[in-house]
């Protein structure tokens, strides 16, 4: 038997591109309010390694980071973060958008579409988004380093730039993979889960505002659960430097997760969960929020 399309109306070029704008707007406004959260998250990950003392504490690593740095410290990496999310969070919003309307106009809006919209549209944005999540976490994790081992970026620019220098164009994909398998990961938790609670919500209750706030909350908690270990693996890849004899602690996502099972037990993909949950939740709630937002103001002036 075969599907009833529904109606499709004649469209536009800003109705093209206006899923692609209006998500990485969102991200953007939500990496600003989040980007301490973020800091703080990196620095949690990036202990423990050779069985070093580990702090989880994220008031105290705050502390430490404003002692440290400056409040401006809890900001570093603020224009890598970004760019990440005008690349990065641009396309998988959009693809997502552009997939879950098509999906729905020939009425294939079960979850298991859902998911396979929100794999395909964090692999492919979280490529685009790689350099610049490359630098991020290099210039969060600098304040780490001995100051003779720190490579001191300016900037995103000035880090795309010497990373390309110093170590060819592909060096900006470095850590593709745990990348790719975390933005997946982190879009079927966040995208899908919204999409289907959301719905799962309108049978029980009629109150929008309630409705939507409770599929935002499910969406920020599965995105974390979701995406914790594989950023786990990713921060630590993209962070390493060669050793004395010039190799790499990491040779590969596998050997990166299990070198840290064996040495710093299962936990450790967890480690600092909550200090993940409250950068990740609220970006998701921030961002899904700010783009139910910025679509009815689009709906309004378009009309």
């Amino acid at each position: 038997m075969s599907s009833v399309k529904k109606p499709e109306a004649p469209k536009t070029a800003w109705h093209i591109v206006e899923p692609f704008v209006i998500g990485g707007a969102s991200g953007m406004f939500a990496t600003c309010c989040i980007q301490p959260m973020d800091m703080v998250k990196v620095r949690i990950q990036l202990q423990g390694e050779g069985g070093s003392k580990v702090q989880v504490n994220p008031v105290a690593i705050a502390r430490q980071i404003i002692a440290q740095e400056g409040v401006k410290g809890l900001y570093t990496g603020l224009s890598a973060g970004l760019l990440r999310q005008a690349t990065y969070t641009t396309s998988r919003m959009g693809i997502f958008k552009s997939m879950t309307s098509y999906l729905d106009r020939h009425n294939m809006n079960g979850f298991k579409e859902k998911a396979i919209a929100g794999l395909l549209a964090g692999g492919l944005g979280s490529i685009i988004g790689t350099p610049a999540d490359l630098a991020l976490i290099r210039m969060q994790a600098d304040g780490t380093l001995p100051p003779e081992q720190r490579r001191n970026y300016t900037g995103v620019v000035n880090a795309l730039v010497r990373i390309i220098r110093e170590e060819g164009f592909f060096g900006m994909f470095k850590g593709c993979m745990p990348v790719v398998t975390r933005a997946m990961a982190l879009n079927v938790g966040m995208l899908a889960f919204h999409d289907q609670a959301l719905e799962t919500l309108k049978h029980y209750s009629k109150n929008e505002m309630l409705n939507s706030l409770g599929a935002k909350a499910v969406a920020g908690f599965c995105g974390s659960a979701f995406s914790l270990p594989f950023d786990f693996v990713k921060t630590r890849i993209q962070k390493q430097k060669p050793l004395p004899d010039g190799t790499l602690p990491y040779k590969s996502s596998l050997h990166c997760a299990s070198k840290v099972f064996a040495q710093e037990g299962p936990m450790a993909f967890y480690r600092g969960f909550w200090t993940y949950y409250f950068r990740i939740a609220p970006h998701i709630m921030i961002t899904l929020f700010a783009v139910d937002a910025l679509t009815a103001v689009s709906k309004k002036l378009t009309r």
